[in-house]
């Protein structure tokens, strides 16, 4: 598996892979367009591809960045490369970025029920910071606020190979 920053040419394949996972936050056409606008807000876009399967994308996260605090707004990985260790890989390489772009913390928003996605964000290290009531919609749910102190990254086994 590779991990590498995102292209324009990369959208149609994070698009469809958002559209297959049910617990991914949704966004419009435009929005994914507009990731690589020069107006756009400062973000880190990755994507996970397939060594084996010509470069297929197989996973994506995004991030807002921020200064001092990084926020991951999107994380989804193809259903049948779950369990495999593609979120941790993409995730940890966020991380990395974010300490060398001199961030402090990065948070993130997840379904309380998203219980896969809490346990991947608590193995890395990310812990609780606050709760959003009914966040969600459809079904109407609370957000469980994580944050991950960028200064832990050696303590969970995430400094750089």
């Amino acid at each position: 598996m590779l991990i590498r920053p995102a292209t324009p040419d990369d959208v149609p394949s994070i698009r469809a892979l958002e559209r297959q996972a049910e617990t991914a936050a949704h966004w419009a056409e435009r929005e994914y367009d507009a990731l690589f606008a020069a107006e756009a807000p400062p973000r880190v876009t990755l994507v996970a591809t397939s060594e084996t399967e010509a470069g297929r994308v197989i996973g994506f996260v995004i991030a807002r960045c921020a200064t001092a605090e990084w926020e991951i707004e999107n994380v989804v990985v193809a259903p049948e490369k779950r369990n495999r260790g593609v979120g941790i890989k993409i995730i940890r390489e966020l991380l990395l970025q974010a300490q060398s772009a001199g961030a402090t913390s990065v948070l993130l928003e997840v379904r309380e029920s998203n219980l896969a996605a809490r346990r991947l964000y608590e193995k890395l290290g990310f812990s609780p910071h606050g709760r959003r009531s009914n966040y969600y919609h459809q079904p109407e749910e609370d957000a469980l606020l994580l944050c991950f102190s960028v200064t832990n990254l050696r303590q969970f086994g995430l400094e750089a190979e």
